[in-house]
């Protein structure tokens, strides 16, 4: 392969991961929809793509009440759906799917409220020099409250099983 050879396949790739991206939000999207129309429920679909992951969701600008339903307590509802929304691209397309769901601003919210715990956390372990662990929650919280423990310098990690997976905040990597 040539030079120019090369480098037109170098461009050729990003496009390449913007479309199946887009295919993934498409199908995605549909699979929403549909469901939408079941629970005869009124929602507004927004598809964006963000570090090549897809990101879908799902508003109601006259009743947003009408879809906590869709998120459920604690969004337990909303990650069913996200995750049979991920089998659904995955059946249709063959490729699993990492995309994240929103419904009513649901996540969103959360992970301001997540941000605001880490940065409590940060605050506790640099005054008492003392390990902090936070409440259980889902990989994808817990990146969130991660990368703001990074960003401010400090050492986390994730301990436990399952449902019981929590991030022990710390000032050093004791």
């Amino acid at each position: 392969m040539t030079t120019t050879e090369e480098t037109a396949s170098a461009e050729l790739k990003p496009q390449e991961v913007v479309t199946e991206s887009l295919d993934e939000g498409d199908v995605a999207a549909d699979y929403l929809e549909e469901l939408l129309d079941i629970a005869d429920l009124d929602g507004d679909i927004d598809i964006e793509i963000r570090g090549g992951r897809t990101y879908i969701s799902i508003v109601a600008d006259d009743q947003p009440a009408d879809l906590s339903s869709l998120v459920g307590a604690e969004g337990e509802v909303l990650d069913a759906l996200q995750e049979l929304t991920r089998l659904a691209v995955l059946s249709a397309t063959g490729e699993r799917s990492r995309l994240v769901l929103d419904i009513a601003g649901y996540r969103a919210q959360r992970a301001e409220t997540l941000q605001a715990m880490a940065q409590e956390a940060i605050k506790q372990a640099q005054a008492d020099g003392e390990p902090v662990h936070l409440e259980p929650m889902s990989a994808y919280e817990r990146k969130i409250v991660h990368d703001v423990i990074a960003e401010a310098g400090l050492h986390s990690e994730s301990e436990g099983e399952g449902s019981r997976r929590h991030i022990v905040v710390s000032v050093s990597g004791n």
